[in-house]
């Protein structure tokens, strides 16, 4: 195929986590098994935030939109890996592969987005405990969200419409299980110089900014905590950000992990085994770190399965 616009692309073939013909039911069994974990996991949360009163507080409010975001993100790549397995098929076409890529980048932007939220919610929790109530109001609370899903939507909308441009030639296997931006980028054989600026460059911009907002807020909050005299209330103001501590370290550890890899490991294989831990196995462990560790939340189940 000579190169050309995007209409002379039929299709992508995706290559999976390993073409071993052997491994196919294996891989169906375990991928199919984490995401039915993960979809009534996160949807278990939803409904408990939802039914009981309780839970209608800002915390939680933003807790219910990131189950909401780790159902999407993963409804977007593990399905359409289950369907290629079952049908002993690779293919993807044009059109699936950049809608696909589009509400991948969108849910895994929000998920980011929201992790800052609730980290400013927690600081302000802890440091400002008098003022909770009226900083995060209903109003403000509503806003941080609008502005996650806006900021979402342009990194995702802008990465798109920036693969569009490009032209596709004869090498069109994509060796991951879904189509991730960075490798449907390489697949070109147009210039890629200005994809590859904006992609590291939106990225970078979604990782540090965010990360760095954590950062900062968890420092204020350690440093608050320690001005606590009793040994009892360093805990109790620890354990109502430790499951945040955790979410965040497991989001952030996996997804630098797996692009620091990538970038020094020519194996694309490894990197797509590797990109499972922030793709499907953190979304599935979320619903378990907030309600193990949380006294409300095993309540609100209690009330929800009763």
């Amino acid at each position: 195929m000579e190169p050309g616009n995007h209409t002379q692309v039929p299709k992508f073939i995706l290559l999976g986590l390993s073409e071993e013909a052997e491994l196919q039911p294996l891989l169906f069994g375990l991928f199919l098994s984490m995401y039915l974990v993960t979809f009534t996991g996160n949807l278990l949360i939803i409904l408990a935030i939802t039914t009981d009163s309780h839970l209608h507080t800002p915390m939680y409010f933003f807790l219910s939109n990131l189950s909401f975001a780790d159902i999407f993100s993963t409804s977007t790549t593990v399905p359409k890996m289950l369907m290629n397995i079952q049908m002993q098929t690779k293919v993807i076409t044009y059109e699936n592969c950049i809608t696909q890529m589009y509400f991948f980048l969108l849910f895994a932007a929000l998920d980011n987005f929201l992790l800052t939220v609730m980290a400013y919610d927690r600081f302000v929790a802890i440091c400002h405990p008098l003022h909770y109530m009226v900083i995060m109001n209903p109003r403000f609370c509503g806003l941080l969200l609008l502005v996650s899903w806006v900021l979402s939507f342009l990194h995702s909308v802008l990465n798109s419409l920036m693969v569009l441009r490009l032209s596709f030639c004869t090498e069109l296997e994509i060796s991951h299980f879904f189509c991730e931006l960075n490798q449907v980028i390489q697949l070109a054989c147009s210039d890629t110089f200005l994809n590859d600026l904006v992609m590291y460059l939106t990225i970078g911009l979604l990782g540090i900014v965010p990360l760095t907002g954590i950062l900062f807020s968890y420092m204020k909050i350690v440093s608050s905590i320690l001005k606590i005299v009793s040994s009892r209330g360093k805990y109790k103001a620890f354990s109502t950000c430790g499951s945040h501590l955790s979410v965040v370290s497991l989001f952030y550890g996996t997804a630098f992990g797996v692009y620091l890899s990538s970038s020094t490991n020519e194996n694309s294989s490894t990197t797509a085994i590797a990109s499972v831990m922030y793709t499907v196995a953190t979304p599935m462990l979320n619903p378990f770190i907030y309600s193990l560790r949380n006294k409300d939340m095993k309540q609100a189940l209690r009330k929800l399965f009763s």
